[in-house]
């Protein structure tokens, strides 16, 4: 008999591993979850998070969730305006104006004042918004300035695929902030267009060593020298500020701590998890995550943006909700401007707050910074903000009568009435965000496209068009390159061509670094020993060099 299952062939009710060497006995009576001590299980999950995210848990400290620009920009200016030691601000965009302004003056009125201002920006979220006259007047002040992963086509000719996507401010060690939000008029809005919509918190306490520890991590990245000492100065058990724990779960290029974490969210939560995104592009793993959970009994919620103004990208959305409208998880689309922030809360204990969307991008490639908090009161007003959001949101469902994704309005909070039909009719919303909704699309695209090709998946019917206009495509790319040879092989030679002067650029580098170093070159050679003489007993003067 199978030593998992009863005398009367039925599992047992907890299923645990039990080393070989364990008496028969502990396999046949299995302790029950239930009789687990709450304060194990608790210990249990704290080590599970830990672990997964990479990220200490650190109490002591003050929360404060702020709201769309409105509270966050007057919050950081307030702060930078009584520093008087350091200021670190980090984020992925700044724009050239406004808002922009005003933060550079207020950054250069603290360097002026003796303050050590430094700031990183990243090449790409910041090209075209902000002109090299804005970063020059920045230095002429006395701001430290670096822009992170600017292109070195020849030293990293990928290296642009990895952005420094962390929206973070610091000063003097003890007020923090950490959010979604970039440095930009779009945030507050126009005449035009509401102000996007978009989360943060305000850090005080000991939690602020690891965002200074986060902030050097990418000073030090941009070729800059910023020591912990200096970046930090008190350890992370001084000055207690408040009652609320929480983990900063900074993570890096390749470092995969926030998709573990939010795995493991998924995987743990009991009743409850919303969750909002501005660019889902959920992974297979997550996405069958989350199913499960809904499967499971579980309240999943996703909310988005609306559909987008970009035309194709409407099927490409539609795609990406039906495996998780069919798994149980409910999909609502934002009706305000945009959209933008990327938080999560969960069974009212767990909250996540910061910068990382749920793609992989987010997961993967990028620096991103989160605060995840762990405190029934911060997860509270979490969830009050959440339902605030699905009364301006529209819900997704799928009539089964035609199979088709249809727009229902959302009856969470407020029962709105529907159109004749029964379907709510939106309109197109703002444009902003058109070029990050693309990115997310031509994930899924891309997934779509693989799936096809490699049979890892069942495609959906939806998916029917997306395939076929790839192939529409691939095939006029074939015939263009059999009727003009040179339109394929002139780009190849040129791609393969940059890669090799990479490759030797880089190779070159490596050379100079060894022997800037003193490090002697090595090869590996024979000895000539055989087995039998390294056991002979011979002594140590008989044996090679």
């Amino acid at each position: 008999m199978e030593p998992w299952r009863n005398a009367s062939g039925a599992r047992d009710p907890v299923d645990t591993f039990t080393p070989a060497s364990a008496p028969r006995s502990a396999l046949s009576a299995p302790e029950p979850i239930a009789t687990i001590p709450h304060a194990h299980r608790a210990e249990l999950l704290d080590r599970a998070f830990t672990r997964a995210a990479g990220a200490a848990l650190i109490k002591g400290n003050r929360v404060r969730l702020l709201r769309d620009a409105a509270e966050n920009y007057p919050a950081w200016l307030a702060a930078i305006a009584v520093a008087e030691q350091h200021i670190h601000f980090e984020n992925y965009m700044f724009c050239e104006d406004a808002v922009g302004a005003e933060f550079a003056q207020a950054l250069m009125l603290k360097a002026r004042a003796g303050v050590r201002v430094r700031l990183i920006y990243d090449w790409i979220g910041s090209r075209g918004r902000a002109s090299a006259a804005y970063w020059r007047t920045l230095a002429q002040a006395g701001v430290e300035v670096r822009c992170f992963n600017a292109p070195r086509p020849l030293a990293h000719p990928l290296g642009w695929l990895h952005r420094d996507h962390r929206k973070l401010l610091t000063v003097d060690g003890r007020t923090g902030f950490v959010t979604g939000l970039c440095v930009g008029k779009m945030w507050l809005g126009d005449g035009k267009h509401g102000p996007w919509r978009d989360t943060g918190v305000e850090v005080c306490g000991p939690a602020l060593r690891e965002l200074d520890l986060a902030f050097a991590q990418v000073w030090r990245a941009t070729g800059g020298s910023l020591d912990i000492a200096d970046a930090a100065t008190e350890p992370p058990e001084a000055t207690p500020a408040g009652e609320v724990a929480l983990r900063i779960v900074a993570s890096a290029p390749g470092s995969t701590g926030v998709f573990r974490l939010d795995q493991l969210i998924a995987a743990a939560a009991r009743e409850t998890l919303w969750l909002t995104d501005a660019y889902f592009a959920g992974v297979p793993p997550y996405v069958q995550g989350l199913c499960a959970a809904a499967q499971d009994g579980v309240d999943v919620r996703l909310l988005v943006p609306g559909a987008s103004d970009i035309p194709v990208l409407r099927p490409l959305s539609q795609a990406g909700y039906r495996p998780l409208l069919e798994g149980g998880v409910r999909v609502f689309e934002w009706k305000g401007s945009m959209l933008h922030a990327k938080t999560a809360v969960a069974d009212g204990r767990w909250a996540r707050v910061g910068s990382s969307n749920l793609n992989i991008a987010s997961w993967i490639g990028n620096y991103e910074l989160d605060a995840v908090i762990e405190n029934e009161r911060f997860a509270l007003q979490m969830e009050h903000m959440f339902e605030a959001d699905l009364a301006n949101a529209t819900e997704i469902v799928l009539r089964h009568r035609n199979r088709r994704l249809r727009a229902a309005v959302a009856r969470v909070m407020h029962g709105q009435g529907a159109g004749p039909d029964g379907v709510e009719r939106r309109g197109r919303g703002g444009r902003g965000g058109s070029a990050s909704r693309a990115a997310a699309g031509a994930l899924r695209l891309g997934r779509a496209v693989g799936a096809a090709l490699t049979d890892e998946r069942v495609l959906a019917p939806t998916e029917a068009r997306l395939v076929a206009i790839v192939g529409v495509v691939l095939l006029g790319l074939a015939v263009a390159a059999l009727r003009w040879p040179l339109l394929a092989a002139i780009p190849s030679a040129v791609l393969l061509a940059w890669s090799a002067l990479a490759l030797f650029a880089k190779a070159r580098a490596l050379h100079r670094e060894r022997r800037r170093q003193g490090m002697p070159t090595t090869r590996l050679e024979r000895t000539g020993v055989q087995p039998s003489e390294e056991t002979s007993g011979a002594s140590a003067a008989d044996q090679p060099p």
